[in-house]
């Protein structure tokens, strides 16, 4: 069976799709028009695999922009969907704590895969990659650069959690000339407490699984480690578990 998942996140859309065997990835910016997008995911992911839009035989949709993806068969949750595809790309895995642009979420499964419980934040920017975007904009860096460029050695606490207070806090430290790197710190710092203290609400279990745009920050995944005492676990296309999880569930539909 070829099937299609498609993630429509604020930020990024990421498409999967299986076909005999074989999986085919892209993701693209989400843009104004999540619909758009969805089609031209679509257009590109069958293009890799050299078959017709019209060859797909389900498609799942998930994410921010699942309802504007007309061509779905189904739509379901994000939380559903990256349970699914963590648990296919490590069965181990217990937890799960999902940063993207606008919201995280941490879940917990069982051994079958299945959603055992949630926490979310979706109301506010704290704990999400729109906080580092903000912050790194007002450093004059491109998020991308985080990572590299943090000091953990000269660590300077963020207090604050808003976004726009953390901003303006930000401007300030620069202008007492301390150390950008270790401001870099402190923000890593400043996601990685907003999100253990989810982790913490619904109880850690073995393994941990790190996913989302967000996973890719090296700087957050150490501050992450530092916060929870234990060791996260990275997929290398970790952008990808939620369309991962779409693809294989519309082959279950």
């Amino acid at each position: 069976m070829i099937t299609l998942g498609l993630d429509i996140g604020s930020t990024a859309a990421k498409g999967i799709l299986i076909s005999e065997d074989r999986h085919y990835s892209d993701i693209l910016p989400t843009g104004w028009s999540p619909r758009q997008t969805g089609a031209d995911l679509t257009t590109r992911l069958t293009t890799q695999a050299e078959i017709k839009v019209s060859d797909i035989q389900r498609t799942v949709a998930t994410g921010y922009g699942r309802i504007a993806v007309q061509t779905a068969d189904k739509n379901i949750t994000e939380i559903r969907c990256h349970a699914r595809g963590v648990a296919y790309l490590n069965p181990e895995v217990r937890t799960i704590i999902d940063i993207g642009g606008q919201d995280s979420k941490v879940i917990s499964i069982n051994e079958q895969g299945q959603v055992v419980d949630f926490a979310m934040n979706d109301k506010c920017a704290a704990g999400t990659g729109r906080f580092l975007q903000v912050t790194s904009n007002a450093m004059g860096m491109d998020v991308s650069e985080l990572g590299s460029a943090e000091d953990p050695s000269e660590l300077v606490t963020i207090t604050s959690m808003c976004t726009v207070f953390a901003e303006s806090e930000i401007i300030g430290l620069l202008a007492q000339n301390i150390p950008p790197g270790g401001i870099i710190a402190g923000l890593h710092q400043s996601v990685s407490r907003r999100v253990s203290s989810m982790v913490h609400r619904i109880g850690i279990k073995q393994t941990v699984a790190f996913t989302g745009g967000v996973a890719q920050n090296q700087g957050v995944q150490r501050a992450l480690l530092e916060e929870l005492g234990s060791s996260i676990w990275v997929p290398a296309e970790c952008q990808f578990t939620g369309a991962l999880g779409a693809a294989l569930l519309a082959q279950e539909l």
